[in-house]
C-alpha cells in the first residue's frame, strides 16, 4: 500500500510546464498575453493588404504614364507629317501656277482690244451694260485681226441682249459669262482667237 501511494505522490509532484508539453494539462494564458498574441496574428495580414492596395496604385500610375508618353509621341509625329505634307503642298501650288502662267501666255500670242459693248439686257429692259474686252491669238493666225475683232463684238452684243440681270450677280457670275463669250469667240474663228479677257464690266 506505501507503494502505491508514493507512486501517486510522484505522479502528482510533475512540475505544471512538464504537464503541459505532455498535453495533459493546457497552457494558461492570461488576458494581456492573449491580445498581444492577436496583435501579432493581424499585424502580417495589415501589412500584406496595405502593401497589396499600394502596389495596385503604383502599377496603375505606371500604366498611366506609359499610355500618355505613347499618345504624346504618336500625336507629335503625325502633327509633323501633316505639316511637312501642308508645306510640300504650299511649296508646289506657286510652280505649277507659274508654269501654268507661262505656257498659256509665252510665245507669238498677241492680244488685240475689242471696242467696248454698250447694251441694254432683256430683262429688265432698261438695264444697260458695258463691256470692254481683248481677244488673245497666236501670231499670224488671223488674216484680218479688225475684222475678227468687229465680228466678236457682233457676237457679244446679240448674247448679252438675250440675258438677264440675276445672271450676272453672285460670286460666280463673271466667270460664267466669261465661259460663254469665249464658247462663241472660239467658234466664230475656229479656235483660232483662244480667249476673250473681260477688262471692264458696268451694269447699271
Amino acid at each position: 500500500m506505501a507503494l502505491f501511494g508514493k507512486k501517486k505522490t510522484t505522479a502528482a509532484a510533475q512540475p505544471e510546464d512538464e504537464a503541459v508539453k505532455a498535453g495533459v494539462v493546457p497552457p494558461v494564458v492570461d488576458e494581456e498575453s492573449s491580445v498581444e498574441l492577436k496583435k501579432e496574428e493581424l499585424a502580417p495580414k495589415s501589412a500584406k493588404s496595405g502593401g497589396g492596395v499600394l502596389g495596385l496604385v503604383i502599377s496603375g500610375a505606371i500604366i498611366t504614364l506609359i499610355a500618355a508618353g505613347g499618345g504624346l509621341a504618336l500625336g507629335m509625329k503625325a502633327n509633323a507629317v501633316i505639316e511637312k505634307m501642308i508645306a510640300d503642298r504650299d511649296a508646289a501650288k506657286p510652280t505649277e501656277k507659274n508654269h501654268a502662267l507661262t505656257l498659256k501666255y509665252s510665245g507669238d500670242t498677241v492680244v488685240k482690244q475689242i471696242e467696248p459693248v454698250v447694251t441694254n439686257l432683256a430683262n429688265p429692259s432698261d438695264t444697260w451694260i458695258r463691256l470692254e474686252m481683248a481677244m488673245l491669238f497666236k501670231n499670224g493666225a488671223i488674216a484680218n485681226p479688225e475684222a475678227t475683232a468687229a465680228e466678236l463684238r457682233q457676237d457679244v452684243v446679240a448674247y448679252l441682249r438675250t440675258i438677264n440681270l440675276a445672271q450676272l450677280e453672285g460670286p460666280s457670275a463673271l466667270q460664267h459669262l466669261r465661259e460663254d463669250l469665249n464658247e462663241r469667240a472660239t467658234l466664230r474663228t475656229g479656235g483660232q482667237v483662244t480667249e476673250l479677257i473681260i477688262q471692264t464690266l458696268v451694269v447699271q
